[in-house]
C-alpha cells in the first residue's frame, strides 16, 4: 500500500524539520511514503486542497476529535485496508485553523494522535514515526516494543 501524507505548509522548526528528515529516510526502506505540502491559508482554502490531493485513496483526517488509537489498532486498520486491496491511504494534517465538518465527514477515519491539541508540525512528526513503527512490525523488525 502507498502511504501520502499531505500538510498544510511546511515545516520551520529545526525539530521538526529534522524529526521529518529523519523519518523520511528510514521509511525508504519499507516502501511507499509521499509527504506533500499545500499552501496554508484558511481552514475552508486548506481543507478543499487536502479534499483534492487525496482523490481515489483511504482518508485519514488528523484531528484531535477524533478516534484515539493505539499503535496495535493502527496496525490492524492499515493491515485490513491492505488485505481489502486498496491501493493508497492518505493522511490529511490541516493548518491551525483545524479541519472543516465537510472533510471531517469525508474522510474514513478521523484519527486523533492526542486528546491534546498538537502543534501541526509536531502532529506530522508523530504521525511519521507512527507509520515507521508500523512498518517495522510488518517486517517483523525489533524497533516495536
Amino acid at each position: 500500500m502507498k502511504h501520502q501524507i499531505i500538510v498544510a505548509g511546511k515545516p520551520s522548526l529545526k525539530y521538526a524539520k529534522d524529526g521529518v528528515a529523519e523519518y523520511k529516510k528510514r521509511l525508504t526502506r519499507y516502501g511507499s511514503y509521499d509527504l506533500k505540502h499545500v499552501k496554508d491559508g484558511s481552514s475552508i482554502d486548506v481543507s478543499k486542497r487536502l479534499l483534492d490531493g487525496s482523490q481515489n485513496a483511504i482518508r485519514v483526517v488528523m484531528d484531535e476529535r477524533g478516534e484515539q488509537l493505539t499503535t496495535q489498532q493502527l496496525f490492524n486498520k492499515i493491515n485490513q485496508w491492505e488485505m481489502r486491496g486498496e491501493k493508497r491511504a492518505t493522511y490529511l494534517i490541516g493548518a491551525s485553523d483545524g479541519h472543516t465538518q465537510d472533510l471531517r465527514d469525508r474522510a474514513d477515519l478521523v484519527w486523533a494522535l492526542s486528546p491534546l491539541t498538537l502543534q501541526h508540525e509536531l502532529a506530522l512528526v508523530v504521525l511519521l514515526e507512527q507509520l515507521y513503527r508500523i512498518a517495522t512490525m510488518q517486517r517483523g523488525e525489533p524497533y516495536h516494543r
